[in-house]
């Protein structure tokens, strides 16, 4: 018996995307499930669980942002931005809802298919099991998605805990600027380090004793940054 294929729902109200997109992924080895509007989007989600969601953001019922917003109320995999909208202030508000990756239109075919790969790699280490990690009076238990300190819960923001969780997982080890913003933002933003260091000077006020003299974040400069065990 063959194995199952990996499904992608393509979530876009343009038949011709549809025309072009299935096949494409047909012949590059995914199973293409098609929802032309966000209401059928949420449905076929909750129906299928798809292992990756392709999303466009003008659907004709609902913005995408709201179906990637409730969508991620109740589903963990990859979902990857289709849309024309190209300025900057969106892409953004995307990612911060919860988009893995942002492709604009007009997009190559190809593009898309390495993105899609790379998003369900970065899914498939993210599954694995971890046992709570402990770092002197920070515990990250990456499988709850919990994060205490001295025994009290640190609320972080999704980008804040994506980026906590892959130091994490690294724990000792540096991990480059390009490494974590393709992990968290999405290849389209590898070279965007302003993004990581927000997020990290964020982090090291909610974590850290003495944020000005970071002792759990540290940074390599140039490379990266490292959680110290």
């Amino acid at each position: 018996m063959s194995a199952a294929r990996t499904t992608v729902l393509v979530i876009d109200d343009e038949a011709q995307i549809h025309r072009f997109l299935s096949p494409a992924l047909d012949a590059a080895g995914f199973d293409p499930k098609r929802a032309d509007s966000g209401q059928e989007g949420l449905r076929a989600i909750a129906l299928w669980n798809p292992d990756a969601v392709v999303l466009d953001l003008g659907l004709p019922d609902m913005d995408g942002k709201d179906v990637l917003l409730r969508a991620r109320e109740f589903y963990q995999g990859p979902i990857i931005i289709l849309s024309a909208r190209d300025r900057e202030a969106e892409k953004i508000e995307a990612l911060d809802l919860g988009a893995n990756d942002y492709v604009e239109k007009p997009f190559g075919v190809g593009e898309l298919l390495a993105r899609l790969r790379v998003a369900l790699r970065l899914k498939t280490g993210a599954d694995q099991p971890h046992g709570p990690i402990t770092v002197g009076d920070l515990v990250i238990d990456l499988d709850r998605r919990l994060v205490t300190r001295a025994g009290e819960q640190v609320r972080l923001t999704p980008k804040e805990y994506d980026v906590l969780a892959q130091l994490a997982r690294a724990a000792g080890k540096v991990i480059s600027h390009k490494d974590l913003l393709t992990a968290v933002w999405g290849a389209a933003h590898a070279a965007d380090t302003q993004y990581l260091r927000v997020v990290v000077g964020q982090l090291r006020q909610k974590l850290e004793p003495d944020p000005a003299q970071p002792r759990w974040i540290s940074t390599e400069p140039g490379v990266g940054y490292r959680l110290q065990t």
